[in-house]
This record gives structure tokens, C-alpha cells and sequence, in this order.
């Protein structure tokens, strides 16, 4: 995940570029796809402040 972070995510203009909105009861939060595991993080005013809320394998992630 670090490694992610560093290489698409460092000092980037746009923190939502490599994101999906979520929606349903994660409306709000945003899903960023690291291979076979989902990130899902809030994303606060354009800025790239990363709020662990999940990580997790993609097949369980939503369960």
C-alpha cells in the first residue's frame, strides 16, 4: 500500500484520479484498486488527507 501511495499519490494535483466514488451506505467515500485489495478513503477538500476507513482483499472488502 505504501508503495502505491508513493508512486500515484505523492504530490499529485488531483488525488481523485485513480478513485471510484462509492456509493449506497459508502456514499462519500472513495475506493482506490492496489492490485486484488480496495483502499476505501475519504478524500477531504481536494486535498490528499487519506482516512483509512478500509483494506481489505476486494472479495471481502464489501461484505
Amino acid at each position: 500500500m505504501y508503495n502505491y501511495i508513493s508512486k500515484n499519490l505523492k504530490n499529485t494535483d488531483n488525488p481523485k484520479l485513480h478513485v471510484k466514488a462509492l456509493t449506497g451506505n459508502l456514499k462519500g467515500l472513495w475506493r482506490y484498486r492496489i492490485i486484488d485489495y480496495r483502499l476505501i478513503v475519504d478524500i477531504q477538500d481536494e486535498e490528499l488527507i487519506i482516512v483509512t476507513v478500509d483494506f481489505e482483499h476486494g472479495s471481502k472488502i464489501y461484505l
